[in-house]
């Protein structure tokens, strides 16, 4: 093992960095810290009112006093659905929780933004959270306080394979796959959500406070003339006395998390996957120099091992391939004790056939070779995958297509598709086109996707998209017989490069759940951690076909 970095200079450009970091830090902390309080203020204050607590303070409650929620998803919905008010974290809080030390996917209806109905991306989020809990085998609770789907969008969540009906049908296989499930309801559960916690392993209500019925008393009355209140109708009394569809009725929300609590203290234990551990040992160098790595400018290279050695256990990279394929570093590490592979993007200095000088994370025929069959080799040896993105994509032009880029590029993608040892992604920097796919995005069913703050997510760069679009728009209207000016064309080319740019930010990557959230970089070490622990729960690793890699 080879330990990897050196201590930083901290110089003028190294403060810069710091302090354009710290920027973008504050500013992604001001947009979390709104979000977190849901509907606002005074929303809460009257939700409180109805003797109810808000959806973070039930979290805060069920989950292990000093323990941490790995929340997913915070700013799902940031900047959409303008038009009705917005959608603060979509409505729904959700995360991985400690219970009596085991690992919890815990859903929390937000009620109050818009009563904890659902949007189209809500019912994303909620998937989510099932794909989590059915990957890593572990135990979900569902906090229900929600007046169903909301209305005005009924049409984008309703009848499609991945809208609200998915949610029923994950219910019933992820029953048969042995997963605990375990609702309480604590507020409202209207029409066909009444069907998440009856269909959930064992389900409480809330006196006074939770109701669940097909049908609400003012529908009652529209469709059968029938006047009757929704506490006769669908309250704690009617379903834990009479029709028998919960299993405990609940005095208050603080008893109804006790009896959670209690339940999963009394789980057994299955078998876990045999990922290798030992005795965690710090990184050598401090994790708050990851500020001050990244450069400022975009176009500047900077070393990819300066960040992993903030990062690995004792800053030590067993290097594979460490002379090949240089544009990714590939090698097997520790985090936190846990054997990692890791593959990681090099942002170098390169020749353009110009002679010009360019920065970019590109992978090459022969960068791309190498990771194939690092991973690979990770596969076989039962070692999860840390993915590190900062990549503008494979190389093109005509000596790269000559050299057969395609192939190879096809062969890395294969790889990672048919990997099956848990794989961790952290978009670093860049993050462009199929370098995207190559580097474990989102499509490649990373078990946790985390962004950092310098994050960018596009198809390409903007300054090449913003131009590209800019051509094709002017050779449109001059068909059509419209000649643009050079000032003209500098105006579009702003306006498109502005709406570019908004959707490079990794804010509009976390608001439709492409990442699972944006990090500190210092939370980096962390999450790979957590995230190896909760997907050792499931032992059932399939073995590992490598497809075409090898031809």
């Amino acid at each position: 093992m080879s330990i990897i970095g050196s201590e930083l200079q901290k110089d003028r450009s190294y403060s810069k960095n710091v302090e354009s970091f710290l920027v973008l830090q504050k500013s992604i902390k001001a947009v979390a810290d709104a979000v977190r309080m849901g509907g606002g203020q005074e929303a809460i204050e009257r939700h409180r009112k109805r003797g109810k607590m808000f959806a973070r303070d039930r979290i805060e409650k069920l989950i292990d006093p000093g323990s941490r929620f790995l929340e997913i998803g915070l700013f799902t919905g940031y900047g959409m659905y303008k038009e009705y008010g917005g959608a603060p974290s979509a409505g729904t809080v959700f995360g991985i929780g400690k219970v009596h030390n085991r690992d919890v996917v815990i859903v929390a209806n937000d009620a109050t933004v818009k009563a904890g109905a659902w949007f189209p991306i809500t019912c994303k989020k909620n998937l989510r959270a099932q794909e989590i809990s059915m990957e890593n085998r572990l135990p979900i609770v569902y906090l229900v306080d929600s007046a169903g789907v909301f209305l005005p969008l009924q049409s984008e969540i309703f009848p499609d394979k991945e809208h609200f009906g998915r949610i029923f049908r994950n219910n019933a296989i992820m029953s048969s796959m042995g997963i605990t499930q375990i609702a309480a309801i604590m507020g409202p559960c209207v029409a066909g959500g009444a069907y998440l916690p009856i269909m959930s392993d064992e389900a409480m209500i809330v006196d006074q406070t939770g109701s669940v019925f097909l049908a609400g008393s003012h529908l009652v009355k529209a469709a059968i003339g029938e006047e009757i209140d929704n506490e006769t109708l669908g309250g704690a009394r009617v379903h834990c006395e009479i029709s028998g569809i919960t299993d405990h009725k609940m005095k208050n929300d603080e008893e109804c998390l006790a009896k959670i609590r209690s339940i999963i203290g009394k789980l057994g234990q299955r078998s876990t996957a045999e990922f290798n551990r030992i005795a965690a040992r710090p990184p050598k160098f401090e994790d708050k120099d990851l500020y001050g790595i990244l450069p400022f400018d975009r176009m500047k290279p900077y070393d990819m091992y300066q960040i992993l050695a903030r990062i690995i256990d004792g800053s030590e990279l067993d290097e594979y391939k460490e002379q090949y394929g240089k544009t990714i570093i590939t090698g097997y590490a520790r985090v936190d004790g846990w054997a990692v592979g890791i593959v990681a993007n090099q942002r170098s200095v390169v020749k353009t056939a110009k002679g010009e000088m360019q920065v970019g994370g590109v992978i090459y025929s022969d960068s791309a070779d190498k990771a194939a069959r690092f991973i690979m080799n990770c596969n076989q040896k039962l070692i999860p995958l840390v993915f590190f993105q900062d990549v503008t994509g494979f190389m093109v032009g005509s000596r790269a297509e000559q050299g057969g880029i395609i192939k190879d590029g096809a062969k890395m993608v294969n790889a990672v598709a048919n990997s099956v040892v848990p794989k961790f992604t952290f978009m670093v920097g860049n993050s462009y086109g199929a370098g995207n796919y190559a580097m474990c995005g989102k499509a490649y069913d990373p078990r946790l996707i985390f962004s950092w703050p310098t994050a960018q997510i596009a198809v390409m760069g903007g300054k090449q998209a913003s131009e590209t679009l800019l051509s094709i728009r002017v050779q449109a209207m001059e068909k059509g017989g419209k000649r643009i000016s050079k000032e003209q064309q500098e105006k579009l080319l702003n306006e498109i490069q502005k709406k570019y740019e908004e959707e490079l930010d990794p804010l509009f990557a976390s608001s439709r759940l492409i990442v699972d959230g944006i990090i500190d970089p210092a939370e980096t070490r962390e999450i790979i951690s957590r995230g190896i622990a909760m997907a050792a729960q499931n032992p059932n690793v399939p073995k590992f076909n490598p497809g075409v890699i090898q031809t």
